[in-house]
């Protein structure tokens, strides 16, 4: 998401000396915008603040809060970049890239509803702007809907046949409603488009994990890792692949170091779980369990997962507690998890 500055005319009516002045700050405000977005360019954040910020002590004004908080937004600074967009629609309410850049870091910071808010002002300035139907897409199929986020993610398409993040997102609410095939074919299509789209590696793995192709997957979710290798999602992802495949010591690599990158991913911790108890280190994996448990107590499987882990060691109760709390939210119990409780009851 970017913003870019904009050339404003101005109409008011000055003395000579005024109007030569404010040409003045005008061109200094100019000249460290353009400096800053160079820096911006190449990634100096730093730099790219402390020109903006001397653009805005010249004359303060959209862009220039704008691009300052592009800039913080990449130092994860997402308060600071906040209140650069908030400054920047006070300047300019019909600035849409600011709108567009807000409900980015709103959806970063979970409030998607604040977000789609955002990416629908922006289309009431600009109804063909892509940008804005594919991130209010994803913000809806975030919240579950992804009959909405598939219609936007369509005119996002229709709008541009050659967007590559369209496809590679519609690819994901489709795998998400189980349309497998039609999620293989979008994604085939982004990757035509940009064969460097990591997040279109990883959705196209994700469907053919469903299909039970799991060498593709674990392939496709190699070429993910390898273009984004700091993305935790994607060594989460492959250490599930490595599960079905039976490879409990490869998947606690990938898991290990998914966690590493970001301890908040509920089902990396269950599938961790999962590969302990496949070493039979069962105290372990009722730990990995908890941390699951902690981070989305609303997470079947793992109370499923527990429950077994406790009933193989003896542990009756705790056992018969998770595997209740799991059918309540809606779960269901593995085969060998029934079997195993009706063996432990009749002894």
């Amino acid at each position: 998401m970017r913003c870019f500055p904009c050339l404003i005319v101005f109409s008011l009516v000055m003395t000579a000396w005024e109007v030569q002045a404010q040409t003045s700050r005008a061109s200094s405000a100019a000249s460290y915008l353009e400096r800053g977005n160079q820096w911006l360019e190449k990634g100096e954040w730093d730099r790219a603040i402390a020109d903006y910020d001397l653009a805005i002590a010249f004359d303060a004004r959209a862009a220039a809060y704008c691009n300052r908080g592009i800039a913080k937004q990449h130092k994860g600074d997402l308060a600071g970049a906040l209140s650069d967009y908030n400054r920047a629609i006070e300047s300019n309410p019909r600035y849409a890239d600011a709108y567009l850049n807000r409900g980015g870091v709103r959806f970063e910071q979970g409030e998607r509803n604040a977000a789609i808010n955002d990416f629908s002002r922006v289309m009431e300035i600009n109804p063909r702007d892509t940008r804005a139907w594919n991130n209010r897409g994803s913000a809806l199929g975030d919240q579950g809907n992804l009959a909405a986020a598939i219609a936007d993610f369509d005119q996002a398409i229709k709008l541009d046949s050659r967007y590559a993040e369209a496809w590679a997102n519609r690819c994901g609410a489709r795998y998400r409603q189980g349309a497998l095939d039609a999620a293989l074919a979008d994604c085939n299509r982004a990757l035509k488009l940009d064969a460097r789209h990591a997040q279109a590696w990883n959705n196209r793995g994700l469907a053919r994990q469903e299909k039970g192709d799991l060498d593709d997957a674990l392939a496709d979710f190699g070429r993910a890792i390898a273009l984004n290798p700091q993305q935790a999602a994607f060594y989460s992802n492959r250490g599930k692949a490595w599960l079905l495949k039976g490879e409990a010591q490869r998947a606690l690599r990938d898991l290990n170091h998914a966690l590493e990158l970001d301890p908040r991913l509920a089902d990396a911790w269950n599938d961790r779980g999962i590969a302990w108890f496949a070493k039979q280190d069962f105290k372990q994996a009722i730990v990995d369990f908890d941390e699951a448990l902690k981070l989305n107590p609303r997470l079947t499987d793992a109370y499923g997962n527990r429950g077994l882990a406790w009933l193989i060691q003896g542990r009756l109760a705790e056992a018969e507690a998770d595997f209740a709390r799991c059918r309540a939210l809606g779960g269901s119990l593995t085969p060998e998890a029934e079997r195993l409780l009706r063996e432990v009851k009749r002894r």
